[in-house]
């Protein structure tokens, strides 16, 4: 039983469901559904503007939800962190005003190829605008970045790196903070992808050093359409605003318009104030779990998972590095990733197949995807025995 998590006792095709896609979104503790509910029955209102109780005490619920975000990452101040609707949305944010500001002909911007497409695309488009380019930084066979080549990528051009703390298809975890100390021996900004590690690891924005840090609420047990960007006070000073709208201006007339003060010049528009709000209470939870200890827990599934799954025959792990998270992708003789996901969940075993947003890891490995089991504070040794029990009666289906 999961008195936590009530959707994680379903039954699935007459078997009890068996939750392994936590990389694509983690389930919801009900104490993140209850405060959902108790916002929009008790408190909805909108935020910033209005003079009345309601307003006020959702207002006052909001801005302590920042105060929450900005300890939990350990940032300086709150007016660093920037509530949007996810990490796509953040990097997209950071990537439009950056390049309106900073890149120009000729300019480079540093990506690794173990990026998700929300931490390449909007590069090339920022890239695209200004006539820049990107440099890639590779990546060995066993998912370690190649941190000679990444150093030997700088030049008098480089603008920005951006990069993933953590893969989402391989689970490398990337050790962004001497990739902060490089970028910034070059005087060169870094932007660090977290969406893939504030669930599964402590983090500190002010030891890894990074300029931006951004990630998503729904992959840390809160819900779908709110993220965070969480950027240096200089430089958030030194960006123009994202979008235009309410709430990011001081003073508008027809002839100019005069921007708020941080972080509202780049919060436009009505925002999602009952998903903030269940980010804070997801933000409560885990740190009533302890993040370290959360780290440790999934650290002995990888452990155990890995070693189990390599007894199966034909199974192909894709990800070996060393400092890794809950993620293990893999392939098994010459099988499609979807069939053997197809097979999977016709016993009720939920993972993830495709490419996962990272085209260019199924390139470098000349494969069409992966079948990927990803895990979470709740997943036990017994879901993974079940994995590892179904693929062994599967496999000699789809040798």
């Amino acid at each position: 039983m999961h008195p936590d998590f009530k959707i994680l006792d379903s039954i699935v095709y007459h078997h009890p469901l068996v939750y392994l896609d936590n990389a694509a979104t983690t389930q919801k503790p009900q104490c993140v559904i209850d405060t959902l509910t108790q916002y929009y029955e008790t408190l909805n209102s909108n935020i910033h503007r209005g003079a009345h109780y309601l307003a006020a005490q959702a207002t006052d619920r909001y801005e302590q939800v920042r105060r929450q975000v900005q300890q939990f990452i350990h940032a300086r101040h709150p007016h660093e962190i920037v509530f949007t609707r996810g990490t796509t949305e953040s990097i997209n944010l950071v990537a439009s005003s950056f390049g309106w500001r900073f890149l120009h002909q000729g300019d480079e911007v540093i990506v690794s190829g173990m990026e998700h497409h929300s931490n390449i695309v909007p590069w090339q488009l920022a890239c695209e605008r200004a006539g820049a380019r990107l440099r890639v930084i590779p990546f060995s066979d066993e998912g370690v970045l190649d941190l000679q080549a990444y150093e030997a990528l700088f030049n008098e051009h480089t603008r920005l790196v951006a990069v993933n703390h953590v893969s989402n298809t391989l689970g490398t975890i990337n050790p962004v903070e001497a990739m902060t100390q490089t970028a910034h021996a070059h005087g060169v900004p870094i932007l660090i992808d977290g969406a893939q590690s504030v669930a599964h690891m402590p983090v500190d924005v002010q030891a890894i050093g990074c300029d931006f840090y951004c990630f998503s609420g729904h992959k840390m047990y809160a819900p779908m359409g709110v993220g965070v960007m969480y950027g240096r006070e200089e430089m958030l000073e030194a960006l123009p605003p994202y979008q235009g709208g309410g709430e990011m201006i001081k003073d508008v007339t027809f002839e100019k318009t005069t921007y708020n003060e941080l972080p509202f010049k780049f919060e436009a528009g009505t925002p999602a104030v009952g998903d903030v709000l269940g980010l804070g209470a997801a933000i409560d939870y885990l740190n009533q779990q302890g993040m370290q200890q959360l780290a440790e827990h999934e650290d002995c599934l990888l452990q155990y998972a890995t070693t189990r799954l390599q007894d199966i025959e034909g199974l192909r792990i894709y990800g070996t590095a060393p400092h890794k998270v809950g993620v293990i992708s893999f392939l098994i003789g010459d099988s499609h990733p979807y069939d053997v996901g197809t097979l999977l969940d016709k016993l009720g075993i939920a993972v993830r197949t495709g490419h996962h947003c990272t085209q260019p890891i199924m390139d470098r490995y000349g494969i069409p995807g992966t079948v990927r089991a990803s895990f979470a504070l709740y997943t036990t040794t017994d879901e993974i025995d079940i994995l590892v029990n179904a693929l062994h009666r599967i496999a000699p289906m789809l040798m």
